[in-house]
């Protein structure tokens, strides 16, 4: 019978060990502000495709549109791939606790975790802070949630 907590045996946490798999998170906080940008970047597009085709009316509500359009990108690729397109674009991606890709709840809910964080000064500067010090770069979502982001070309 196995001891429930002999820690040589498998861990019950699902991410890799950043100690003995570093090459998982190799990178990640640059990785990720890269991805911020691209998506940012993609989200603002699509927000002026949103305007020009409400024959410019869309102009009067474009921080909404912009926050919509983002969340809507957000839970769909996050639901779908686990990473948002910019992410992928740097290869990496999200994984929950079990080490499993996001589903749509998850997605959900670290999307709501994201826009109350960067709605917010001071969570978004710990977030910050923990992504460039926390042994798996993980913001202040992630580690509500028991999320990571990895790097893609390690996990396969």
């Amino acid at each position: 019978m196995q001891n429930q907590y002999d820690t040589t045996q498998t861990p019950l946490w699902g991410l890799p060990d950043p100690d003995l798999q570093g090459e998982f998170y190799a990178d990640i906080p640059i990785k990720r502000a890269i991805a911020w940008v691209l998506d940012t970047i993609l989200i603002a597009l699509l927000t002026g495709l949103a305007v020009m085709l409400t024959a410019g009316i869309g102009i009067f509500f474009i921080g909404f549109l912009y926050l919509v359009i983002g969340f809507i990108y957000r839970i769909v690729s996050l639901a779908n791939n686990s990473a948002t397109l910019g992410m992928r674009m740097v290869a990496i991606e999200f994984r929950t606790h079990r080490g499993e890709r996001f589903e749509l709840g998850t997605a959900l809910l670290h999307t709501l975790g994201f826009y109350v964080s960067i709605s917010f000064v001071f969570p978004q500067i710990i977030s910050i802070i923990l992504i460039l010090t926390s042994a798996r770069a993980q913001g202040l979502t992630d580690m509500v949630l028991g999320t990571a982001v990895v790097n893609r070309n390690a996990a396969q």
